[in-house]
């Protein structure tokens, strides 16, 4: 039996319902200064780019993202429906979910990075991400749309076929990957948080990305620092009490430019 166009509508549609749902939450808690990384001002000082921009940018993303999944759903149900039923059998879905992990981490740290490396594809790509100097929520998929499709439509699409997941499965997979990047772009060092106790990437991690000493360090997201650490690109960093309230990520070692 194939899958149900109820599973590829909900496998499009959570993950961007999920998306603003949680920036909300998080924008909420942006009131919090003693647990922000930067003061709430500088999201408007320091950004080089409107809110309201931002909105329009992750939008369109979102709706590129859903088009391509609903095709990347259509071709996969027609395969027979093995996946669906190993998807009952939880060391099946543990195995499809790191693999997935693995491969979304994978992708995206090479060809974040080399947007970094690669100058043409930095000043008219991937500095668009960037001039949100300040991260905040739902800023997460602020990206230009050549990025949004090769980093999390293509990203995204690996993940999911080569981890052998189900569409219903990967409902709860991209809404999980959802909820963890806008956490780490969410400015926020809550007490508390099982993202920061299980994953080293978390946003004061992706906040020294975001500074300019930064910009060649800690590339990996969204899950694992491990490229970051075998290839050299690890900046270990401190969190330190600001005077007014709340904290600041600071590198543990001197950068010197290249």
């Amino acid at each position: 039996m194939g899958f149900t166009v109820s599973d590829e509508l909900l496998g499009t549609i959570v993950p961007i319902v999920v998306y603003w749902v949680y920036s909300g939450i998080y924008m909420c808690l942006g009131s919090l200064e003693n647990y922000r990384l930067h003061p709430g001002s500088d999201e408007d000082e320091k950004n080089l780019v409107s809110k309201q921009t931002v909105v329009k940018g992750v939008l369109l993303q979102q709706t590129v993202q859903a088009f391509v999944a609903i095709l990347l759903f259509a071709v996969a149900g027609s395969d027979d429906g093995v996946s669906a039923q190993q998807s009952t059998s939880f060391i099946v879905l543990v195995r499809q979910f790191v693999t997935a992990m693995v491969v979304l981490d994978t992708w995206q740290y090479f060809l974040h990075r080399y947007m970094h490396e690669n100058k043409f594809l930095y000043r008219h790509i991937h500095s668009l991400h960037h001039r949100l100097v300040v991260p905040y929520a739902f800023g997460a998929l602020y990206n230009h749309p050549v990025e949004g499709l090769l980093g999390d439509t293509i990203g995204g699409a690996l993940s999911f076929l080569l981890s052998g997941m189900s569409p219903r499965t990967s409902i709860f997979f991209f809404s999980f990957a959802t909820i963890k990047t806008v956490d780490d772009h969410c400015g926020l060092m809550l007490p508390g948080n099982p993202f920061h106790f299980f994953f080293r990437n978390n946003s004061a991690y992706h906040d020294i990305h975001h500074q300019l000493y930064g910009t060649k360090y800690n590339f990996s997201q969204p899950f694992f620092v491990m490229w970051d650490r075998i290839l050299g690109t690890y900046m270990p960093y401190s969190l330190e009490k600001r005077v007014e309230g709340g904290f600041e990520a600071r590198p543990r070692k001197d950068v010197k430019d290249d």
